[in-house]
């Protein structure tokens, strides 16, 4: 493993290294050196810098590590389909090894959005390295294969010829150059944040960086045409550990009246919902998460 220059966000110093795995470099971030261990796992577009706000106070008590998946933030970008297969799947595996090779314990795993789905099938794979999982607005995954029959007409019948639009790579590559803009992520991210004031510069650059690297477009083409795979109510049952499950009431993209259900398998301990927050609740109110991701490692007594 190699250490690299640390990431400054306000007053928090993350150390950020690399981690090689099947012959790629994988960057993570770590703080704190005692207690339980924690593994963060970021959202689609997203990176480990997403738990900034996050790491510093759980790395008080806890050993905190937030992790870029393959094809994201500072991590390597193989060829979809000829170098590495993104899947649900391959992820889960490079978390299980990444908890087995890095952290060396059993370990509480959080994720938000698709880093749930991700978090989910590794504790279900390799269930020897979770100690529980905590979901923050977990991805309902609504344009999969098995859930279109539930959307109105035009997103139904929308969505495939969007994904075969995207499989010609100029018009895919056209349209992630217009996507990959400062005042259109901005924008997005106006959307899945209630809170404005948390849509910073240093959000946008953070989101913006990765997707100048070489290969970012592929990846993000090949997971926008993903639409099989597990969905959470596939994996909540197989799961042998307890999970957590918060939601930001005003999420535009994962509804939380859909996702009440989740809370009926019996592997969910508690599901709260977080009032007036949207898709990402760790970084736009982390004074609200926080507390409940430390609450919910200390009533499970592992030290």
């Amino acid at each position: 493993m190699q250490s690299s220059p640390s990431i400054v966000s306000g007053s928090s110093q993350l150390e950020a290294k690399t981690w090689m795995w099947q012959g790629f470099p994988i960057r993570y971030q770590v703080q704190g050196n005692s207690g339980p261990a924690v593994v963060m796992v970021h959202g689609f577009g997203a990176s480990s810098g997403h738990w900034r706000k996050n790491l510093p106070v759980l790395g008080e008590n806890c050993r905190c590590y937030a992790i870029d998946l393959i094809g994201f933030g500072a991590s390597a970008k193989p060829t979809p389909g000829l170098e590495m297969n993104y899947t649900f799947e391959t992820w889960g595996r490079q978390v299980a090894d990444f908890c087995r090779e890095v952290v060396g314990s059993p370990t509480f795993l959080v994720g938000n959005s698709i880093g749930c789905i991700v978090a989910l099938q590794a504790a279900v794979d390799f269930p020897d390295i979770a100690l529980g999982v905590a979901l923050l607005n977990c991805s309902l995954r609504l344009l999969h294969d098995r859930k279109r029959s539930s959307l109105p007409w035009h997103r139904r019948m929308g969505a495939p010829v969007v994904q075969w639009l995207f499989g010609i790579k100029a018009i895919g590559q056209l349209f992630f150059s217009q996507l990959a803009k400062p005042q259109v992520v901005r924008n997005i991210l106006l959307q899945a944040y209630r809170h404005p004031e948390a849509v910073t510069d240093e959000l946008v650059d953070l989101l913006m960086a990765p997707a100048m690297d070489v290969g970012a477009v592929d990846v993000f083409l090949a997971f926008t045409r993903y639409s099989s795979g597990p969905l959470a109510e596939d994996l909540l049952p197989l799961l042998a550990c307890p999970a957590l499950i918060m939601w930001g009431t005003e999420d535009p993209w994962e509804p939380i009246g859909l996702a009440r259900s989740l809370a009926e398998f019996p592997q969910v301990e508690t599901f709260i919902p977080l009032e007036g927050l949207g898709h990402c609740p760790q970084d736009e109110a982390p004074e609200i998460v926080n507390p409940l991701l430390q609450d919910w490692i200390r009533q499970h007594g592992v030290s």
